[in-house]
């Protein structure tokens, strides 16, 4: 019976066991859909991902992500996650760069570097594009909120870099803390959007180095509360550019996410609108935790 490496990694973290755990599983080509469906389930985090073949394809390394209930397009802490394994267990050098053949299509992840060793991975993603607005109230209700937590200076928001997220601007970090998910009310809001996760943020931080707290809920695909989001902070640093958040035009800041389900995270976020298109791109740390074998 075939066995398949795998390698747990801390995605988003400054230090160990924190940030977004995930299991990177490797030469997995001939495992087929279920079976990959089947390992994320086992493995329950948030997303797993399978590295097909240590061979490239037009310049990039075939990945799949699956959650516990479906296979994604696109997901950032995956997408570093699972760029750092390949170069830590299949290149084994330092190399600036590592395309990454997803089903949303080829996304690059580039290295930076600090005597010697990986220091911040970072990924271009998609252009950020945005739906509809939704009704504040509507969302407070749904997250157990007052209509005045919500900040009413801007819009709450459909946007999406590849998957696509419900942004949410909260006016306290009391209000951040606080919220949590009607599942019922939720899941019929979302039966009719293409976004089925919400992700929340505010001005105010636990350490004053960081620009924002973020939360982000993801009951639709069996995870109540993501600790480390990259795609959903690609879609919030397009929202904060398009509506001048920071009264500018570009974005360069630090986003904390995590600390209320005890994995504390750190995201860098960088963003700016050249002519009618936002650029966007997500940065962070990973380290490696353990590995093993699948039977």
């Amino acid at each position: 019976m075939k066995s398949y490496a795998f390698h747990i990694v801390d995605v988003f973290a400054e230090t160990k066991y924190s940030g977004n755990q995930l299991a990177v599983v490797h030469d997995a080509a001939v495992m087929s859909s279920s079976k990959m469906q089947q390992i994320a389930k086992e493995m329950n985090y948030s997303e797993t991902t399978f590295v097909l073949t240590d061979q490239q394809r037009d310049g990039g390394y075939d990945v799949r992500i699956f959650t516990p209930e479906e296979e994604l397009p696109f997901a950032g802490h995956p997408t570093l996650g699972t760029a750092y394994a390949i170069q830590q267990t299949i290149i084994g050098e330092l190399v600036d760069k590592i395309i990454l053949n997803l089903k949303i299509g080829q996304i690059p992840v580039t290295f930076h570097y600090r005597d010697g060793e990986v220091d911040v991975l970072w990924i271009k993603q998609k252009a950020p594009t945005f739906a509809a607005e939704l009704d504040a109230g509507a969302i407070a209700s749904i997250l157990h909120l007052d209509r005045a937590d919500i900040d009413d200076r801007y819009p709450v928001e459909e946007v999406s870099t590849g998957v696509p997220f419900i942004i949410v601007p909260l006016t306290t970090l009391d209000a951040l803390k606080k919220a949590h998910v009607a599942r019922e009310e939720y899941f019929k809001l979302i039966e009719e959007m293409d976004a089925k996760m919400v992700l929340m943020f505010c001005p105010h931080t636990r350490d004053p180095d960081n620009d924002l707290s973020v939360r982000v809920f993801a009951d639709y695909y069996g995870v109540a509360e993501d600790p480390a989001t990259g795609s959903a902070n690609g879609c919030l640093a397009g929202y904060l550019v398009k509506h001048g958040y920071f009264g500018e035009q570009r974005i360069d800041i630090r986003v904390e996410q995590g600390h209320e389900i005890g994995r504390p995270s750190l995201l860098l976020l960088r963003a700016v609108r050249r002519d009618r298109e936002i650029e966007v791109f997500v940065g962070g740390r990973v380290i490696m935790t353990a590995k093993g074998e699948l039977v």
